[in-house]
């Protein structure tokens, strides 16, 4: 085998590896999700818990609208209102 092609299998044995270590951490992490979920559905509070949840989720949806979508002022109108204020302390 030559170098190179050396070079490439070790490469793609990498590759390989790495793709199974990612694949492994995945499941483990959805493994562990679900068992919060579902320590969540036993408990007698649970729902309590959705609705507190849901109005937390509403609260940080209007947060997030209202940093996000809110139109900054008209340039125009900005500068109207300079010329307004300067006009009014040099008329005083």
């Amino acid at each position: 085998m030559t170098r190179e092609a050396e070079w490439r299998a070790g490469r793609d044995e990498q590759a390989v590896l790495l793709v199974a270590g990612l694949t492994d951490l995945a499941v483990s992490a959805v493994g562990s999700a679900l068992g919060t979920v579902r320590g969540l559905l036993r408990r007698s509070d649970a729902a309590g818990l959705a609705a507190e949840a849901e109005n937390e989720l509403v609260a940080r949806g209007r947060l997030v609208l209202d940093r996000y979508a809110a139109a900054p002022p008209a340039h125009l109108e900005v500068l109207a209102r300079h010329a307004l204020t300067r006009r009014a302390a040099r008329d005083v």
